[in-house]
């Protein structure tokens, strides 16, 4: 059913998967589905060139699409290179146990078997690191998975 109707629009067929592709692409951005709508618009306008001759059946217009699809996404990413993590002006953005790491802070809890609380700030951070009371001024010396390892300051 679906075959019968896409093989009746014609050329236009894949003009409407692309657009419809390229509508998805503004619905939720991504640029995923943008090379792939482009891919087939561009096999729809070749489809209005070559429709009338017999080597031009589904099976041609669905390789050249495949060929169009990695051409423009080969080309799409060259033109726009994705941007590493690295190239950032502030790397700790959003980590904010690793913004802690060289800070002072105060243990709220006793570290005992290694695991304890520190407060830094208005919040409690589970802490690890050699056994202390509560009220021991500690450094944070790293942070793993939310929690921070400490030294005696």
């Amino acid at each position: 059913m679906i075959t019968q109707w896409f093989s009746d629009l014609g050329p236009w067929g894949w003009v409407i998967v692309g657009a419809a592709l390229l509508a998805l692409e503004v619905l939720a951005p991504g640029v995923y589905l943008l090379w792939f709508g482009v891919a087939a618009v561009l096999t729809g306008l070749l489809s209005f060139q070559l429709w009338d001759y017999p080597i031009w059946g589904w099976q041609a217009q669905t390789v050249a699409f495949l060929i169009l699809s990695l051409a423009s996404v080969l080309i799409g990413r060259r033109i726009f290179p994705t941007t590493g993590t690295d190239d950032t002006d502030q790397p700790l953005l959003n980590q904010r146990d690793r913004q802690l790491v060289g800070r002072l802070a105060t243990l709220a809890e006793p570290i005992v078997n290694g695991h304890g609380r520190a407060r830094i700030g208005d919040t409690l951070w589970r802490v690890t690191g050699e056994d202390m009371p509560s009220g021991t001024r500690v450094r944070v010396a790293s942070a793993e998975n939310g929690e921070l390892g400490v030294e005696a300051a």
